[in-house]
């Protein structure tokens, strides 16, 4: 299954959900996280919840030296994500997207991603050449090809395997 046809699943699901059913994934996923966050030496916490860009449900992790959560460029909270996926996806029994945030971590990810989106597509317009993105997480990917999606002038594709996916920004002939 490509990324799209994930993106365009996950999309399906989310317009059939109802407010009722938002709130119990929600209320799963903070008990799941809160049980998860036990296992962390890191004292009190508030789990913050809220709707994103894309209609995914973010819980925003808040407290005192939450570093550790992070990790060193953001490998222990990819790390806790995959792991809550894992769970909630087995909870719910089909896939949600939900984001785990620690202290708008990934709010400010997305807003650098989403400028790298957008000079790229500019320099593979204006240099009419095919621009490839370091290797990213799937969630990183996500974030430039949704930035992207509307821009007429260029088309993203992944490519690679594994810890070398990457995005390629395409300029259109025109």
């Amino acid at each position: 299954m490509t990324e799209e046809q994930e993106f365009n699943i996950e999309d399906d699901i989310q317009s059939e959900v109802s407010e009722e059913e938002l709130d119990e994934i929600a209320d799963k996923s903070i008990t799941i996280l809160q049980n998860i966050l036990k296992h962390f030496n890191i004292g009190e916490v508030v789990i913050d919840e809220y709707e994103g860009d894309e209609g995914e449900l973010i819980l925003d992790i808040t407290g005192n030296d939450l570093a550790v959560m992070i990790g060193r460029h953001g490998n222990t909270l990819d790390a806790l994500q995959t792991l809550f996926n894992s769970i909630i996806i087995r909870e719910l029994g089909y896939r949600y997207p939900i984001v785990i945030d620690v202290e708008g971590y990934k709010g400010r990810q997305r807003q650098k991603l989403e400028s790298i989106a957008r000079s790229s597509a500019s320099r593979a317009v204006t240099q009419h050449r095919n621009v490839s993105l370091h290797p990213m997480t799937p969630y990183e990917r996500r974030i430039i090809h949704v930035t992207l999606k509307d821009n007429n002038k260029v088309t993203t594709i992944s490519e690679g395997e594994g810890n070398t996916r990457h995005v390629i920004v395409i300029p259109n002939s025109n």
